[in-house]
């Protein structure tokens, strides 16, 4: 295969987008979430991987979660990983890394990007799944259980480990 054939199926292979986030946790368990000026719902910090300038997912959640609340914070162990079907959009592969647990030092140093974020929230996990997609309560559930179980990453598809899957389950 030339170069030019192999450019050419490269640019006709199916498009797969990738996004990453971390949780972070405070020491009463309530989740760090940022409230987006461009959606309806609340997220965890994180964003679109840059596979384009070789980024990985892990690279990807710290970047972003440097540029979004302001916390440089090497993260822990990749805890979900969700094939989320496109509506309106190609696939997406969303990766959920620990953030660990925020002291009350480094939730102070908190700052927002305030081109994209209009606040953060720390929150117990019922009042998350009221703020969020739910989609991404799904998919934050299942995070949590692999924190307070072990094991993971667990793999899901929308938000759900499919069957056969190994890990947590919902």
């Amino acid at each position: 295969m030339t170069t030019l054939d192999y450019a050419t199926y490269l640019a006709g292979l199916p498009r797969v987008l990738a996004g990453a986030g971390a949780v972070f946790r405070d020491a009463e368990g309530r989740i760090l979430l940022v409230e987006p000026n461009y959606r309806d719902t609340w997220l965890v910090p994180g964003g679109t991987v840059e596979s384009d300038a070789g980024e990985s997912p892990r690279q990807a959640a710290r970047r972003e979660t440097a540029e979004e609340i302001g916390l440089d914070v090497e993260l822990g162990a990749l805890l979900t990983v969700d094939w989320v079907r496109g509506e309106g959009r190609p696939p997406l592969v969303s990766y959920l890394f620990d953030g660990g647990v925020l002291d009350a030092d480094r939730l102070a140093a908190v700052r927002l990007q305030e081109e994209e974020l209009l606040s953060w929230r720390l929150v117990h996990f019922d009042e998350a799944q009221t703020l969020v997609s739910a989609q991404m309560a799904l998919r934050l559930g299942v995070a949590l259980k692999v924190l307070a179980e072990g094991g993971g990453p667990a793999e899901l598809e929308d938000g759900v480990p499919p069957a056969g899957a190994s890990g947590a389950s919902a």
